[in-house]
């Protein structure tokens, strides 16, 4: 597992849990304002495709887990 594929799974996982803490009809709502978390997650992704600067990143890192090294020009995402 990679720093690439480590940042995806989070952030699917904070868009996914705050969508059914938000919207009314999930069965574990809470508050609308969840959805404030949805709009913060969609923000981060889009500011660090931008400027490469991404805080989940530098955890996983000192966590341990590998940068990726490969690219998905060849269709085989690492």
């Amino acid at each position: 597992m990679t720093v690439e594929r480590c940042i995806r799974i989070l952030a699917g996982f904070v868009v996914m849990l705050s969508l059914a803490l938000g919207v009314e009809g999930s069965p574990i709502f809470v508050n609308q304002w969840f959805l404030a978390l949805t709009a913060f997650a969609g923000f981060n992704l889009f500011q660090s495709g931008i400027t490469g600067f991404c805080p989940p990143a530098f955890l996983f890192r000192k966590l341990g887990i590998p940068d990726g090294g490969g690219h998905c020009g060849s269709g085989k995402c690492q």
